[in-house]
């Protein structure tokens, strides 16, 4: 089609996608059963990837828990068994490559396909760019992105043969701007926006309708992953409610969730106000936690 026809049918298209987008504030979004199907949650031995399995055990969905830490992950199936759920524990360490592909097999062969891969696993080591020691660097990005990729390899092609699964991206707020004291682990969230973005594109230039994508990015959550975080401006949000969202979301194959709905401005409001302001901005919101500076430990 020539490109003088292409633009009107584009600006159509914008048209009534917008118009879509109003209609459906009106209408209550269908949520679609999860019931049997196979939930792979990495992080599962804790905080909110524990919240997240107990909620799809509630749901009547066969767990697959990965968590380095096994008593953990283990407490974390029992207690899903308990609500009727058949749950399967696996002591997988998400920053090793050949961990993450030696298990994979193995829940292939044991439970079978994995039909919803929720990537929840991460690391924090709040410090600054000087502090920070290249081995925390480095781990930094092995759990909270490479992972991502290597469990996705591991389990979108049976995903692909059926033309149905969902793959879920947990980031952060931190995937869309950037904070002091935390340059290693926004580096890593902005990587895993990127990549829930760019699966999505790929699966949607490959036909692949039935393999929906979903990425959370909400603010501090109170898990005791960063300690002592507070904000004038920020929510401290409780987990359980974090998880409501997300599993919500997931029902609903929504593509982004931001907690609070704010957050999906914070990209582009840089781009539209002054530095200064920025800065000043920031200092309204007046961010805290407790962090390694200068070689030392004190509250920022």
């Amino acid at each position: 089609m020539h490109l003088v026809l292409e633009i009107p049918l584009l600006l159509l298209t914008v048209l009534f996608a917008y118009l879509e987008s109003f209609v459906k504030l009106f209408i209550p979004l269908k949520r679609k059963s999860v019931s049997g199907e196979i939930v792979l949650i990495t992080g599962a031995g804790h905080g909110m990837g524990k919240i997240a399995a107990l909620e799809f055990a509630k749901l009547s969905s066969t767990l697959v828990l990965w968590d380095i830490n096994k008593q953990g992950v283990e407490e974390t199936a029992a207690e899903c068994r308990e609500l009727g759920a058949a749950a399967h524990a696996y002591m997988v360490d998400c920053s090793k490559r050949e961990d993450i592909y030696r298990a994979a097999d193995k829940v292939k062969e044991e439970v079978g396909d994995v039909t919803i891969l929720i990537n929840n696993a991460g690391v924090i080591f709040c410090a600054d760019v000087l502090t920070l020691k290249d081995n925390q660097i480095q781990k930094t990005f092995e759990v909270n992105v490479l992972a991502h990729f290597w469990t996705t390899r591991a389990f979108l092609p049976a995903m692909m043969r059926n033309n149905h699964g969902h793959v879920v991206t947990v980031a952060s707020s931190a995937g869309h701007v950037g904070v002091r004291f935390m340059s290693d682990y926004c580096s890593s969230k902005h990587a895993a926006v990127g990549f829930h973005r760019s699966l999505t594109d790929e699966l949607a230039a490959l036909r692949m309708d039935g393999i929906k994508t979903t990425c959370l990015c909400p603010v501090f959550v109170d898990t005791g992953f960063i300690k002592n975080p507070s904000s004038r401006l920020l929510p401290i949000l409780k987990p359980e409610d974090v998880v409501k969202e997300l599993i919500d979301g997931i029902l609903t194959n929504k593509k982004i969730i931001c907690v609070p709905s704010s957050v999906q401005f914070a990209a582009v409001l840089p781009l539209f106000i002054p530095e200064r302001a920025q800065v000043a901005l920031n200092k309204l919101h007046e961010i805290k936690f407790d962090a390694a500076v200068g070689s030392y430990n004190k509250v920022k």
